[in-house]
């Protein structure tokens, strides 16, 4: 049996061994993992607009989703629509950023990989729209 083809670095390392510390536990992992979460979100939040506006937005209407009169299910649709947009952006973030980084040349596949994240930045916005215009029918009685 072949031994499955594993990326290794310059020390000789796999890929997936480099995320782990000799005797790191579990709660450790995740206490640094989240670490690393939390510098995606700062470093998203400084480079990138579309992403403060998204979450401007996200805080805005944050109240809005406590306060509507509303069922609870509603309540976590709606929620949930908006989370998702933020995650959706930071992938988008991501996939740009990657995108620059490998060359800032004009390619017609980097525009098209990057109007790709855009559509899809579009989409979730379109059905988190959905929903808000769901909930407030349902609190009108429609």
């Amino acid at each position: 049996m072949l031994a499955p083809m594993l990326k290794r670095d310059q020390s000789g390392k796999t890929v997936s061994d480099r995320n782990k510390t000799a005797g790191e536990t579990y709660l450790e992992h995740v206490i640094k993992a989240t670490g690393h979460s939390m510098e995606g979100l700062g470093a998203t939040l400084k480079h990138e607009m579309a992403f403060r506006i998204e979450v401007i937005a996200f805080l805005v209407l944050l109240p809005f989703v406590v306060l509507l009169p509303i069922s609870l299910l509603f309540k976590g649709l709606l929620l949930s629509s908006m989370i998702l947009v933020l995650i959706v952006e930071l992938l988008n973030s991501a996939m740009e950023w990657v995108v620059d980084y490998i060359s800032l040349d004009f390619h017609p596949y980097a525009k098209r990989a990057k109007d790709m994240g855009s559509a899809a930045v579009l989409l979730s916005l379109m059905n988190s729209g959905l929903f808000w215009l769901l909930a407030l029918l349902e609190w009108r009685g429609y």
